[in-house]
């Protein structure tokens, strides 16, 4: 299949343009507008934005075949401009580098995403490119994506998280569990007459900070951390809390199932005198075209075996683009958590940037990184409808 080659001074102007798109979580509309302009440019066969206001745009080939999917989430986290050096919806290129909010996480590989399958030379295409910009992700990791994959049915994914231009192919899954402890309120000068709830949960603090969690060769350990702790009433005056919640960050592995996750946490010993209780935390955001994810915040692991079929093709793909990718894993938590570790659609990580840039203060990507991640997509896809037709 041949195709033509992406341009790098295009490639920076769009991903400057994407970086200026102010996109919060809950407020992705002006960055899929630009997106969806540039896939019209690039002659997209079909755009559509989905009921949670996700971008889907396809490049259809002139036989039949299979379907594979590139996926980009484009929301991002804030920025506080008094932190940065440099505007952080600016896309200034300084040093070979470009900064701004949403670089590496994620928008200069839904770039590349974009411009690798607009590209394609469709004459020589078996079967069907698509391209998703998912909205939410940064609150729920697959939530909005489950739609995307309704529509598509793909055959296989490609999650565009940051991989140092390397080949992932697992990645730790995240939950969010909260804990109440019960306790009697009292008035602050009589505190005899009470029990604090918040003295409990220090207990359960304590006890959690020493629970033993497992580690995987490839993924790295489980952890729990404390992530925020809030008493009830608050605030409190002369008054004992009656009631205290934590929420814990339990990073998963692939054996953690929600039973187990739970069971670990409300069955530690030495605390039976303690009334509490550990459950999943909710899902309930509202994405920018009023679409409602719900459910609980359990994200599962997933891991391919680096024999998988589609992760050596893909290896093949990015050799054949001219990378030498390593085979790696993700530590962080992604939309791949849905694709392979809910829907079982085989998936690997493959984008530009490292996973500690996600975030940051002067976030920020290499530019040449642009065009050699435009090349690595085209060289998947190149090998995964070669080997399927």
């Amino acid at each position: 299949m041949s195709h033509l080659p992406p341009s790098l001074p295009a490639l920076i102007n769009f991903t400057q343009r994407l970086v200026q798109a102010q996109s919060l979580t809950g407020a992705e509309q002006t960055a899929v507008e630009v997106l969806a302009a540039e896939m019209r440019a690039l002659n997209f066969d079909k755009i559509v934005v989905d009921p949670a206001g996700s971008l889907i745009g396809i490049i259809e080939g002139s036989q039949p075949g299979p379907t594979l999917l590139l996926d980009g989430h484009c929301d991002t986290v804030p920025a506080n401009p008094a932190d940065w050096q440099h505007d952080p919806w600016g896309g200034q290129v300084e040093g070979g580098r470009m900064f701004g909010r949403g670089t590496a996480d994620m928008k200069a590989s839904l770039a590349a995403m974009v411009h690798a399958a607009g590209s394609l030379d469709r004459g020589a295409l078996r079967g069907r490119v698509a391209v998703s910009a998912t909205v939410a992700e940064e609150v729920s990791e697959g939530g909005a994506l489950r739609l995307v994959m309704d529509e598509l049915h793909p055959d296989a994914v490609v999650i565009g998280e940051a991989t140092e231009l390397n080949l992932n192919r697992g990645g730790r899954g995240r939950a969010e569990i909260e804990v109440t402890t019960f306790g009697r309120s009292a008035h602050s000068s009589s505190p005899q007459a009470g029990r604090c709830a918040v003295t409990d949960m220090l207990r359960v603090v304590q006890s959690l900070q020493a629970l033993p969690l497992g580690v995987h060769a490839e993924l790295g350990p489980a952890s729990l951390v404390l992530t925020d702790i809030i008493s009830e009433p608050y605030p409190g005056r002369s008054v004992i809390p009656y009631r205290c919640r934590a929420t814990f960050d339990r990073r998963l592995l692939p054996e953690d199932r929600v039973p187990s996750v739970l069971a670990e946490v409300n069955q530690r010993p030495g605390l039976d005198d303690v009334q509490y209780q550990a459950r999943l935390a909710g899902l309930d955001e509202s994405t920018y075209t009023g679409y409602q994810l719900r459910g609980d915040k359990f994200f599962p692991a997933w891991i391919y075996p680096e024999s998988h079929p589609f992760v050596q093709t893909a290896l093949r793909g990015l050799q054949s683009a001219g990378l030498q990718p390593s085979i790696g894993c993700y530590r962080f938590c992604t939309n791949a958590a849905y694709s392979a570790g809910i829907a079982g659609i085989p998936t690997i990580g493959f984008g530009i940037g490292r996973e500690e840039d996600a975030h940051i203060t002067d976030e920020s990507i290499l530019v040449e990184d642009l065009l050699s991640a435009a090349r690595g997509y085209q060289g998947i896809i190149t090998a995964f409808l070669n080997q399927l037709s």
